[in-house]
């Protein structure tokens, strides 16, 4: 059985995501889902950072345009919320993509808009 990078913090966030699923159901836009886990986030005493703001860099300069990662759990696990159908190739291109500017291990992308919260670990 392989090592899971982050276990403790990963179960303590993922509790958190599945509560607010359970809570709230689908059908809301992101930012409330958002608001949610900020608030239960500060009411856990767990450090983050919301909407945390990423520089690209290419070749010798960083690009003009930046990413947003919609949090920062932990100050290691970058937290992306989507509202979909699915979670789809293009959503984690996007987390390696994070995990790439931001020198993270881990992306938990968490997709609120099914009966069941679905979630999808990428790790680089």
């Amino acid at each position: 059985m392989s090592n899971i990078i982050y276990k403790i913090e990963s179960y303590k966030l993922m509790g958190i995501l599945f509560d607010i699923h359970k809570n709230l159901g689908k059908g809301f836009s992101e930012i409330v889902y958002k608001d949610a886990i900020e608030y239960e986030l500060e009411k856990s005493l767990i450090f983050f950072e919301r909407e945390k703001e990423y520089n690209v860099k290419y070749k010798d300069i960083f690009l003009k345009h930046k990413f947003y990662a919609d949090f920062v759990v932990f100050d290691k696990i970058i937290l992306e919320l989507k509202c979909s159908s699915s979670i789809t190739d293009s959503h984690i291109a996007q987390a390696m993509n994070y995990l790439k500017v931001s020198n993270s291990k881990l992306a938990i992308i968490v997709n609120f808009n099914n009966d069941s919260l679905e979630y999808k670990r990428v790790v680089l």
